[in-house]
């Protein structure tokens, strides 16, 4: 009897968040966690309960302006080393926005893993912006390269990382950032202290933050005075900017 072939695993755009824009001008991509080594392929059910809250919030406050928010759901759960695989998807996720779309603005915006696949796949010529939320990062080891910064070169880049995080060292994320600094004048980073990995304790602030960012970047409204200070600060206080408790509620813009 023949062999069955195994199907070929494929990355996908799940439905996007609230009604479709008739003419869409942007898209979020949302890029949630995964695991530093799995073949294991990911609940879409749970990958979208991650990221549900923020795409629901990024919706409504962009769906005038014609922005589309999409989960990206990977192929593996794993990042598996030199493969990289949540990266590579969250490239073809760019790649399928071009497709879709045409040549609109996309903002990568991922968790954990995913925030370490929105770093890699910056590059990519249809990003403008990338939002990472606690990510996941790697320990720095001499033997191993260090993670790659030159292709965020013209993105706009905001980092959230609770300083209480028992998964992934904040000090990562702030080490990486200065060295995206040295390469990208727009950069910013803001520590949410007392909070762990998850950010459940300020989530949301960590929301109004990351809604306040996109919607400057991707369609020119006026950014909170917090944000417009760090990106304007050199480091290392652009880089460690506390998120104050309660912000959203009442912004003070210029």
């Amino acid at each position: 009897m023949a062999q069955q072939a195994t199907a070929v695993r494929r990355a996908r755009l799940g439905r996007a968040f609230g009604p479709e824009p008739r003419a869409v001008s942007g898209v979020v991509l949302l890029l949630p966690g995964g695991a530093e080594s799995s073949d294991r392929r990911p609940s879409p059910l749970l990958a979208a309960a991650s990221v549900r809250a923020l795409g629901r919030r990024l919706a409504r406050a962009g769906g005038a302006d014609g922005l589309a928010v999409h989960v990206v759901h990977y192929r593996y759960r794993g990042w598996n080393g030199g493969e990289a695989r949540l990266a590579s998807d969250a490239a073809w996720a760019a790649d399928e926005v071009v497709r879709r779309y045409g040549d609109v603005p996309v903002c990568l915006a991922g968790l954990d893993m995913g925030g370490r696949a929105a770093l890699h796949a910056g590059g990519h010529e249809a990003v403008n912006s990338v939002v990472a939320i606690a990510p996941w990062l790697p320990e720095e080891d001499v033997a191993a390269p260090p993670e790659p910064v030159k292709q965020l070169a013209g993105r706009r880049v905001l980092v959230v990382h609770g300083t209480n995080d028992e998964r992934t060292d904040p000090e990562l994320s702030f080490r990486l950032a200065a060295r995206v600094k040295k390469v990208n004048r727009e950069v910013c980073r803001f520590e949410v202290h007392s909070d762990r990995h998850r950010l459940r304790q300020h989530r949301d602030e960590v929301q109004a933050l990351v809604e306040d960012f996109v919607m400057g970047v991707m369609f020119g409204r006026p950014l909170s005075r917090p944000v417009e200070d760090a990106l304007a600060a050199p480091p290392p206080l652009g880089l460690r900017m506390p998120l104050a408790s309660g912000f959203g509620t009442s912004l003070r813009r210029r």
